[in-house]
């Protein structure tokens, strides 16, 4: 799981606990003009098989956190309840997308697109 806050016009995704050393990430800092949108999507998160892992981890049906290669572009993944999944939507980043697990996927996604305007 992920604490997102946005902060100084940068949307902040800190990792939680154990995660950090299954993802191989702490933190991601990304500028809120490189944002193009949020969704809360479980069916996304059910399909743990898909994409090729760079660096990370990958047990199915129990986690997977880290940089995959899928759909010509790298996305970052935090996710253990695929029902808390959030989707961002980047450009212009490393990411093409960071799908990760957050407490409440509606209120995120909310504050994403509030702040994206």
């Amino acid at each position: 799981m992920v604490d997102m806050k946005i902060e100084d016009g940068n949307l902040i995704i800190d990792v939680e606990g154990i995660d950090k050393f299954f993802s191989l990430k702490s933190k991601l800092t990304i500028p809120l003009e490189h944002v193009s949108g949020a969704r809360a999507d479980p069916e996304i998160a059910k399909s743990w098989l898909d994409g090729i892992k760079e660096m990370g981890s990958d047990i199915p049906g129990i986690i997977k956190a880290g940089t995959f290669y899928e759909n010509h572009g790298q996305i970052f993944w935090d996710v253990h309840h695929p029902e808390n999944a959030v989707v961002i939507e980047l450009k212009d980043e490393r990411y093409r997308e960071l799908i990760v697990e957050v407490k409440d996927p509606q209120s995120s996604v909310n504050e994403i697109l509030n702040a994206i305007g």
